[in-house]
Order: C-alpha cells, then structure tokens, then sequence
C-alpha cells in the first residue's frame, strides 16, 4: 500500500469495477464502491457477489468492501477509479454519456489531490476532449489539484489463470507526477507489469487495438468457415493443423457469433474517432461486418438442414442451449444468443432456452427440460454443463437436428446417432 493513498473510491461495481475494488481491499486499503442498483448494493454489502467470478466467490468475504449509492462519499477518496460501461447504440455508435457522467459525478465531490484513473475503455482522445475538461470547468487544475490517468481494464471472466490480480497494465497520464502516482498505486495492488506509456492518448490506443486485433483474426476464421462450408473442407481440422507450426500462427476458431464487452464494442470507438478525423477504417468495418453476420449464418444452417428434411422452421421448436456470451460465466452482455433468437421468432420458430448460469432468463428449468421440448437444438455456449449433450441423449429426446454454435461436440458421435450435425464451418 502507498503511504499517501488511503481510501479508494470506486465507481461502478460491475465485471470490472467489483473484483478491482476486493483486490484493492486485499492490499490492505479502505475501499469505498458506487453503484446505481440497490440490489448489488445490498447483497456486496451482506458478502455475496452478485456476479458469477471465483475470484469474488473466495475473497469478497474474507475482504469486504463497503457500498453505496451515494456519491458524497467521494470526498472520502484518496484515489477514484471509473470502471463504467462504455456501450454503443443500435447504429454502433460509441456512448460516452455514462463516463461523462461519472467523471461529472466526480468532479462536484472530490478534494484536492486526488488521483482519479478512467479504466472504461473509450477512444484515443477521451481523456483530451471529454474528461479533463469536465474537471477544468470544475476548478481543478490538471497536475495541481488532480491528477488524471487512464488505465484500460483488462478482464477476462470466467479465466482460472488470469484475472485482477495478475494481468499487466498499461497507465497513461497528462503529468508526469501524475503518471508516478498512478503506477506506484498499480504496482501496489497488481502483481503483473505496469507499463508507462509516454502519452495519455496511447494508453487510450492500447485497449481497442487490442481487441480489434482479435476482432480481426475471428473475422478471418469465421470467413474460413464459411468457404470451407462451399469447398467441404472441416475449419476445425484445418486450424488444429495449421497450429502445429511452432511460429507466426495463432489459432483463432469461428463461431455463431461474437459476444462481451469488449471484442464486439471497442473497434466502434476506433472507427468512429478515425472518421471524425477523416480516415476510413475499411479493414475494421469489414471484420465487423463478417463477425455480425454469424448470428444469421447460422440459423441460414438450420434452415438448410431442416429443408433436408422437408420441415419448416416455422413452427418448429427450437431449444437454445446457452444465453451467456462465452461458457462458464453468467454475463450476457451483446451475446450471439439475442440475435438468434431474434431471427429464429422473426421466422415463426418456437423458441426455447436454457442457461444453467442464467436461469432468470431461461424459458426452461433444466437441460432435460428443454430436450423434451425442442425438435432441433442450437449450442450457443459451451458450458461445462452442456459437455454431456452427445449422440445417445440426443436420439432418446428425438432431436433431429443439432447446429454446434461453437464446434464443440463430438460430430461424429452425432451423425452415428442419426442425428443431423451442422458447425460452424464443419
């Protein structure tokens, strides 16, 4: 812990806000979480994470934090960390609104000296345009009277290996003093490297180059797969063999869509900020395009192996294993899932779900459940809960079709079952 930072404030107790604010807890400072719904209020408060996270499981009651809705308590903070959602709306255009209005929050109860570190992600200019402004016009001057910094979050649910406590960090800041302060406090409670950037803006870079490089590389297999569909060639043996080359590969899989935070949101911030400058991010837009169109894709696979069979998929019933956007967490945020289901009712489907982690949301109780109610059945998410689904299960509840939304059963056990197998790509 620094010997001059005591309290932390921090704002938005979500997927990145919640284990950021235990761990700073855990090396031993007082920490203070703001958040908007009451009912995560109250059960943090009580110990009990409202989200599905190891990390949270074990530790939020061994270190508590204390939270509230109330932004006075701001004043308390010695460091203020904003960990809001940075969405984009129907047109995927970025929205800045909840980081304006934190920073807002923020600058009308701070004191002097506070260091408040933006770790939403957003586009490089930001923190130029829109953050230090808000705190200008409050009276607080840049590297006197605050000292602001952005550290992209990096998170990744549902990862035993990497999580809060141990992934590197990049930190950016308008000051020099301010950027020591804000890696000293890093260092402090992070076990990775902190990594000085020589700019704020660059800081701002790192996060949405990074995801829009896997952006681009799933666009490239999900484009593989869908060749490979026409050419007869399984995308899934390909890639496997293509890894065994020791260099300049790195295996990335198709799927029935792209989901999360991050992957499918922060390019958005990157093409939408390189345009206002007036340049084309065509490389970008084209990799979001493909990914977007895998929801479509894949129901375009049912209907094609229903029509096999002479069945409409209007009326049918279809039985959507998954909600979550990837397996073995309970977040579904922008998940292939709703774009699914949006096109199968659209064409006159029966739909049915289930999701052992998402239950409030599932029409169905139980995987048993929804086999009894489905004629074919689409695998969103690969839940270690759904490694069962295999050929003899789903011949005894009659399933004449399976779409693999994420190439994860075995196909041939499944075709010898007489039951249909479409992948992605297979």
């Amino acid at each position: 812990m620094t010997d001059t930072i005591k309290t932390v404030v921090v704002i938005g107790l979500g997927y990145v806000g919640l284990p950021l604010a235990v761990r700073a807890k855990e090396k031993g400072y007082e920490v203070i979480g703001i958040e908007r719904s009451e009912e995560k209020v109250d059960l943090i408060n009580k110990g009990i994470s409202p989200i599905e996270d190891e990390y949270l499981y074990e530790n939020l009651p061994k270190f508590p934090i204390r939270a509230t809705l109330h932004e006075k308590e701001i004043k308390k903070a010695d460091v203020v960390l904003i960990c809001v959602p940075t969405p984009v709306d129907a047109m995927y255009k970025p929205n800045i609104g909840p980081v304006k209005g934190a920073c807002e929050m923020v600058a009308r109860n701070m004191k002097k000296g506070t260091l408040v570190v933006l770790e939403s992600t957003v586009n490089p200019g930001v923190s130029e345009d829109i953050v230090k402004p808000i705190f200008d016009e409050a009276g607080f001057k840049t590297g006197e009277d605050v000292f602001i910094a952005h550290c992209p979050e990096r998170i990744n649910p549902g990862d035993a290996m990497w999580n809060v406590t141990n992934i590197p960090r990049v930190v950016g800041a308008f000051t020099k003093r301010g950027l020591n302060i804000a890696v000293k406090f890093y260092e402090s409670i992070i076990d990775g490297e902190i990594r000085s950037m020589k700019h704020i803006r660059e800081a701002e870079a790192c996060k949405v180059v990074e995801n829009s490089f896997r952006d681009i590389n799933i666009a490239f297999v999900n484009e593989l797969a869908k060749s490979f569909d026409v050419l007869g060639i399984d995308v899934k043996d390909v890639i496997d063999g293509a890894a065994t080359k020791p260099f300049a590969f790195m295996p990335h899989y198709p799927s029935c869509g792209i989901g999360g935070h991050c992957i499918p949101v922060d390019p958005y911030y990157l093409i939408e900020k390189a345009k206002q400058a007036g340049f084309d991010h065509k490389f970008l837009r084209t990799s979001r395009n493909i990914n977007n169109s895998m929801p479509a894709y894949t129901v375009n696979k049912l209907q094609n192996s229903l029509n096999d069979l002479k069945m409409p998929l209007n009326g049918t019933n279809v039985g959507i294993l998954g909600i979550a956007y990837k397996a073995n967490v309970d977040d579904d945020r922008e998940s292939p899932y709703y774009n699914i289901e949006k096109i199968l009712k659209k064409f006159g489907a029966n739909v049915h779900s289930f999701d052992p982690h998402i239950k409030k949301k599932s029409s169905c109780e139980s995987l048993e459940s929804i086999l009894e109610k489905s004629e074919v059945i689409i695998l969103i998410t690969n839940h270690k809960e759904f490694s069962s689904v295999n050929g003899e299960l789903l011949r005894k509840n009659n399933i004449k079709i399976i779409i693999d939304g994420k190439n994860s059963l075995d196909k041939k056990d499944i075709e010898n079952n007489k039951v249909i197998y479409g992948g992605i790509g297979r």
